[in-house]
């Protein structure tokens, strides 16, 4: 049986995006909240806990500069929405740049300002388009299902939300 605190690998995840464009502004402040969100889940967790590993995972420190080091290929993505006419840009699925980064080794303080700056970033690229590019259509890489950009949003919520799940989980031993 599995445990109610158990977060299901992000890899085996399925997506339904049948929901209506519309939804586009609940999306929107799902993405608003994440970096609040994440700094209240970690706000009296002590550098220990933050840093420690375990089962060769990657600590809650990591996971949050995890969440900014994924900013880049969400605005990449939101581009090729804008651009139209190729795939979505492909992410590197062995996470080097979250690996080589060293996340442990720098301040938390640090990790949660660059998230907060690279995802009001991209929350203002959001305000520049126009209503058609959230219903263009671009086949998602690794999923092999085409995606609109609203999709694509809501995706971008669900990976912050596997985040966070897996962070709280860990802090919550």
């Amino acid at each position: 049986m599995v445990s109610m605190t158990t977060v299901p690998a992000w890899f085996e995840r399925k997506f339904d995006f049948s929901f209506p464009v519309e939804l586009y502004p609940n999306v929107c402040v799902r993405l608003l909240g994440t970096p609040a969100r994440l700094e209240e889940l970690l706000s009296n967790v002590a550098g220990q806990t933050l840093t420690a590993k375990s089962d060769d995972k990657w600590s809650v420190q990591e996971h949050a500069g995890h969440l900014a080091d994924m900013e880049p290929l969400w605005r990449a993505r939101l581009n090729d929405f804008v651009q139209g006419g190729k795939p979505l840009t492909v992410a590197d699925l062995t996470n080097r740049r979250t690996h080589e980064a060293d996340h442990n080794r720098h301040d938390i303080r640090d990790i949660l300002a660059a998230f907060r700056a690279a995802r009001f970033e991209l929350l203002e690229q959001l305000k520049q388009l126009e209503a058609a590019h959230f219903a263009r259509t671009l086949v998602h890489p690794r999923l092999q299902q085409p995606m609109r950009l609203i999709d694509h949003l809501y995706f971008v919520a669900e990976h912050d939300d596997h985040h966070l799940a897996t962070m709280w989980r860990v802090t919550k031993r």
